[in-house]
């Protein structure tokens, strides 16, 4: 399985971003605690939560900054 891919993250809306973050984050809780009681089968699922959730903040990092900078422009 191949990592995601960022254009992916780029192509949803804000709320199914937010969605996707929660749902990511929810991912990796529970891959901890398989990890804790020894149930985890496929570790490879820990790199590829965590890429994919870097990438979504990512995202919504940029869609933050690109507002602010919008919003910056229309005072002056």
């Amino acid at each position: 399985m191949a990592l995601p891919k960022i254009s992916e993250a780029r192509s949803l809306n804000d709320q199914e971003l937010d969605e996707e973050i929660i749902a990511v984050k929810k991912q990796l809780f529970q891959l901890r605690l398989q990890k804790a009681t020894r149930q985890l089968e496929k570790p490879h699922k820990f790199r590829h939560a965590k890429h994919r959730l870097a990438q979504l903040l990512s995202v919504e990092h940029e869609r933050k900054r690109a507002l602010s900078a919008t919003e910056a422009a229309v005072q002056e």
